[in-house]
C-alpha cells in the first residue's frame, strides 16, 4: 500500500515538554508510524524550556505569517528531530505567547502557581492557542510534503479541524487533507468567553449551538469533534465511556450524535525506555524467563531507597501518579490502613492537589517504617519503583489510556486497577477462571469504593503470599503482553486510509 503523509499537531511532544500522556503520545506514535513506512512531521510551540535544551532546534530561515485577531505576527520556524529518530519536528516561535514557562518562577505550560500555592490557567490561553491552530496550517508549506491526514490533539489544537474545514480548504494543497482529532481527556476542554470568536477569524456564522458554541461559550474541544473527519480516543472503553452522562463532561449529547465517527485506540508503550530487560534505572535487568531472580535486587534497592525495612517476605504496593481526585488517591488513603493490616508497604511518588500532598505526609510519619513518600517527580525513581514493587495501585476514577499499568506488565508488577477506560481495555481480572486458563494479567474491580480496592488487593495478597504459583503465573503471562506503539500505529494506519478513502 501506499505510504502515507502525515502531520501531527501537539501542545507538548516528550523530548521537549511534557505535562501529561498526550506528550508521550506526541512523540512515539510518529517514530511509529515512520517505522511503518509513512512520511510524519510533527509541529510545537517553541516553548522556553525547548530554547533552553542541551541540543535546541535550528533556525529553518522561514517565516509564517499567522493572523491572530486584528493582527498578523510574523512566525520563524525552528526545527529539530525527535529522540531517536529522523522524524522532523517544527516549532513555531511566538515569544509573547510560548517564552514564560520557568519552574522557578512556578511558571508552567498551561498555568502559574499564584501566591496562594494554587494553580491558575494563563488568562491568555484561548488566545495562545487559537494562534497555534492557525500556525499549524500555515507551517505545512515548509514541512517538505503535503500531508494527507493532519492529526490534532486535545483542546490546544481543537480549532485546526475548523481552520482546515472554513479557511484553508480552498487553497492550493489543502484540498485533499483530512483531519483526525484525539481526545486524550475530555475534562479538559478549552472553554472560553464567547468573544474569543473575535481573536479566531472564523466567520460568526460558526457561532452556533451545532458547531461551536456551547452554553454561550466557545469550546475548542468541541470544535474539534464538530470539524474532524475522524475523532478518536486513546482507548475503546473510553470511546464508549464518554458518550455517557457520567463521563461526557457534558459533551455526552455531541458525541453520541457522532458516534459514526468515533473510535478508540489505546496508547502504546515505548518499549526502548520502559523495559526491564534494558532499563539503566534498575540495579538489575530481567525479562519473563530471569524475573523471580533478578526483580528481587530492585524490591531491596526500593526499601533501602526509602528508607523502609528490607523484609522481602512483605507485599510492596507502588503508586506513580498525578495526585488529584481522578487518580483514585483518596480510595488510596482510605484503604491504606487495611493494606497495613494485611502486612503490606506502600510507595508513593507524585505530586498534585495540597490537600493530598498533607493527608500523604501525615500517613507517612504516622508509619514512618511501612511508608515511603516522595512529592514530586524523579525519572529513576519512576522505574525503580515500577520494577522494585510487588504490586501497581491505579483505581482511577477514570483514565482515557492509562501508561502505568502498561510499564507495570512489562515490569512484571501485576497492576491492581478500576475497570475504566483504558484499564479495563488492557489489564485482564485474575480472578479464579482467569488463573485457571492462564490469562490474568492484574487485578481489577468495578465499584469506586475503597473496599472494592481493599478487596482486590487482600485477594492479591492472598495469591502473593499463599498460592505463589498462581500469582508468578500472572506475573509471566503479564510480562508477554504486546502494548507496543507498533501496535498502535497500525491501528492509527487504519483510522486514516478509512477516512481517505
Amino acid at each position: 500500500m501506499a505510504s502515507l503523509k502525515v502531520l501531527i499537531a501537539a501542545s507538548e511532544v516528550v523530548g521537549f515538554a511534557k505535562t501529561g500522556g498526550l506528550a508521550d503520545v506526541a512523540g512515539s506514535l510518529p517514530r511509529a508510524l515512520a517505522a511503518r513506512g509513512h512520511q510524519v512531521a510533527v509541529v510545537m510551540p517553541y516553548y522556553r524550556g525547548v530554547r533552553h535544551l542541551k541540543d535546541p532546534p535550528v533556525n529553518t530561515g522561514v517565516v509564517i505569517p499567522v493572523p491572530v485577531g486584528n493582527r498578523t505576527l510574523a512566525c520563524r520556524l525552528f526545527r529539530s528531530t525527535l529522540p531517536k529518530s529522523e522524524v522532523p519536528i517544527f516549532f513555531v516561535e511566538a515569544p509573547d505567547y510560548f517564552d514564560r514557562d520557568d519552574a522557578r518562577e512556578g511558571k508552567g505550560l498551561y498555568q502559574q502557581t499564584m501566591p496562594g500555592g494554587y494553580k491558575a490557567d494563563y488568562p491568555d490561553n484561548a488566545e495562545r492557542f487559537t494562534f497555534f491552530s492557525r500556525a499549524v496550517l500555515e507551517a505545512i508549506p515548509a514541512l517538505g510534503f503535503v500531508p494527507d491526514i493532519v492529526h490534532a490533539n486535545d483542546w490546544q489544537t481543537g480549532l485546526v479541524p475548523v481552520y482546515l474545514a472554513e479557511v484553508y480548504r480552498s487553497r492550493p494543497g489543502y484540498g485533499q487533507m483530512r483531519s483526525v482529532y484525539t481526545i486524550h481527556n475530555i475534562a479538559y476542554q478549552g472553554n472560553f468567553g464567547a468573544d474569543v470568536m473575535g481573536l479566531t477569524g472564523l466567520p460568526g456564522w460558526l457561532f452556533n449551538s451545532t458547531q461551536l458554541e456551547f452554553h454561550g461559550r466557545l469550546n475548542f474541544l468541541k470544535a474539534g469533534v464538530v470539524f474532524a473527519d475522524a475523532v478518536n480516543t486513546v482507548s475503546p472503553t473510553y470511546s464508549r465511556e464518554i458518550t455517557t452522562y457520567e463521563y461526557g463532561c457534558g459533551m455526552e449529547g455531541l458525541l453520541q450524535q457522532v458516534q459514526g465517527k468515533l473510535s478508540g485506540i489505546v496508547n502504546g508503550v515505548d518499549y526502548g525506555v520502559w523495559d526491564p530487560a534494558v532499563d539503566p534505572h534498575i540495579p538489575a535487568n530481567y525479562d519473563a524467563g530471569t524475573v523471580f531472580e533478578q526483580k528481587p535486587k530492585s524490591k531491596a534497592e526500593l526499601l533501602t531507597r526509602f528508607n523502609l525495612p528490607v523484609e522481602m517476605d512483605k507485599p510492596v504496593l507502588g503508586v506513580v501518579a498525578r495526585l488529584v481526585v481522578q487518580k483514585g488517591i483518596d480510595l488510596i488513603l482510605s484503604a491504606a490502613p487495611g493494606f497495613l493490616d494485611l502486612g503490606c508497604k506502600l510507595i508513593f511518588l507524585g505530586e498534585g492537589d495540597p490537600e493530598y500532598h498533607n493527608e500523604l505526609e501525615q500517613f507517612q510519619r504516622r508509619h514512618p517504617d511501612k511508608v515511603g513518600l516522595y512529592l514530586g517527580f524523579d525519572e529513576t525513581l519512576a522505574h525503580l519503583i515500577e520494577a522494585g514493587s510487588d504490586l501497581f495501585l491505579m483505581p482511577s476514577r477514570y483514565e482515557p489510556s492509562g501508561l502505568n499499568q502498561l510499564y507495570s506488565l512489562k515490569y512484571g508488577t501485576p497492576p491492581v486497577v478500576r475497570a475504566t477506560g483504558g484499564l479495563a481495555d488492557t489489564i485482564v481480572n485474575a480472578d479464579e477462571e482467569n488463573l485457571a486458563a492462564k490469562t490474568g494479567t492484574g487485578f481489577a474491580f468495578n465499584d469506586y469504593t475503597a473496599g472494592a480496592l481493599y478487596d482486590t488487593v487482600k485477594w492479591a495478597t492472598t495469591l502473593y503470599r499463599d498460592r505463589p504459583e498462581d500469582f508468578r503465573q500472572v506475573v509471566r503471562t503479564a510480562m508477554r503482553q504486546d502494548w507496543s506503539w507498533g501496535r498502535s500505529a497500525g491501528e492509527y494506519e487504519a483510522l486514516y486510509r478509512r477516512i481517505l478513502g
